[in-house]
């Protein structure tokens, strides 16, 4: 019997444009402030956002000027506490990196070049909404008005750690804040996200769910079924990707498989949009859209936050052997920290001086933060908690397996 010739298909291997050694040159984006409307929340259908899921959503434009339809018109004092809570969280990051750099951390993951992204989006929100994040959302807790202090604790793992040593650094937990724990396998929070927002709902509270999940893991079966649900249920939850061009060192290219991760919401028949995730007013106002339309019981919005992650993935990644080193400069939605400044130097609300001023200001904050914190022990001296934390505040009731094996842990 004669053999079947081989075909000349090869299988699709996606790779990133840039590779360690090449030089990044995107081109300049064509999206303008004003090419996209914006429809009614409570009466726009998944169809009436193809346009936006296939486009971008901006307000500040080249000129740093605020326009367009999205512009949430926010005032000047409201612009100002977002860009010091964006350089808070910076100047915050760079300093617990250099602490684990020196040995006093274990562990750090920083949101360099994503500083707008949960703040923008938290400021959005009314304080009783849901927030499920990733491990790049932290800026979230300074706008519910965390004490940095208790977030160095559990940084730490000190006694002070209100997740008394049972998380991971970064992996924070702020009960008062309504901010749920982050998890370290990726994608879990999306559908437990869309659960409590359908708890929301079923009880007739005023809450809505707001939740994140990275590029990377929207190829996992999570971000799927939490689609499904939010659509069938008409969930009051709003869903965002972060397209921040990397999964750890697999770029979006080996998840996304089109042109948006926006547009994969639209078959779901959720409201699409894709917003510059490096403006500030535009990310606000989206998120202010998505929270409205949920709250009128419109149903969710799936929401693409096209953004550049600028550091490596974590402490233990080393960037420079998957990507360009000045990939992060090039980037045309450039950064986010800068650009709101730049904004309100433009409208003459506020100065280089003053940027300044607020930048050594929070430096300062930081340091005295640490301090105080270390107070309640450290990495590598301790006190940390007990060993009999490991088996409570899991069950109401100990069962009897988990009390012997407590007893024997603390030598009873």
């Amino acid at each position: 019997m004669a053999r079947k010739k081989k075909s000349d298909k090869t299988l699709n291997v996606p790779t990133a444009p840039f590779r360690a050694g090449d030089e990044a040159t995107f081109e300049s984006w064509p999206w303008k402030p004003g090419d996209l409307g914006r429809p009614d929340p409570k009466k726009c259908s998944a169809d009436d956002t193809i346009k936006h899921a296939h486009g971008l959503v901006r307000v500040l434009g080249d000129d740093n000027k605020a326009s367009g339809d999205w512009n949430p018109e926010l005032n000047a004092d409201e612009l100002r506490q977002g860009l010091e809570h964006m350089v808070r969280l910076r100047i915050f990051d760079d300093r617990m990196m250099k602490m684990q750099r020196t040995g006093k951390l274990s562990f750090y993951m920083r949101s360099f070049g994503e500083e707008c992204v949960a703040i923008a989006q938290t400021m959005a929100l009314e304080t009783q909404d849901w927030i499920f994040p990733t491990y790049r959302q932290p800026g979230a807790q300074f706008v519910r008005g965390r004490d940095m202090v208790s977030m160095i604790c559990h940084c730490l793992s000190n006694a002070e750690d209100n997740v008394k040593g049972r998380q991971m650094p970064v992996h924070y937990t702020y009960k008062e804040g309504r901010f749920i724990s982050v998890s370290s396998p990726v994608g879990t929070q999306f559908s437990q996200a869309v659960g409590v927002a359908m708890a929301s709902q079923y009880k007739g509270l005023d809450e809505v769910t707001i939740t994140w999940i990275g590029d990377g893991a929207t190829a996992e079966g999570d971000y799927h079924y939490a689609l499904t649900f939010a659509s069938v249920y008409n969930a009051p939850v709003i869903l965002n990707v972060v397209n921040n061009q990397w999964a750890i060192s697999t770029h979006a290219n080996f998840a996304r498989g089109g042109n948006e991760f926006a547009s994969r919401g639209l078959p779901y028949g959720l409201a699409s949009i894709r917003v510059d995730g490096n403006d500030f007013l535009a990310l606000y106002a989206v998120t202010q859209w998505a929270r409205e339309r949920a709250a009128s019981g419109a149903g969710a919005t799936h929401i693409e936050v096209l953004t550049y992650r600028a550091g490596a993935h974590s402490s233990s990644d080393d960037p420079s052997r998957y990507r360009p080193g000045d990939e992060y400069a090039q980037w045309p939605g450039g950064d986010p920290i800068d650009r709101l400044r730049d904004h309100l130097i433009a409208i003459g609300e506020w100065s280089g001086g003053q940027q300044t001023e607020l930048e050594k200001r929070i430096d300062a904050e930081v340091m005295d933060a640490y301090k105080e914190a270390v107070k309640f022990g450290d990495l590598a001296n301790g006190p940390h908690q007990e060993v009999e934390t490991i088996f409570t505040e899991v069950y109401e009731e100990m069962p009897w397996h988990l009390k012997e094996q407590r007893d024997e842990a603390v030598g009873e």
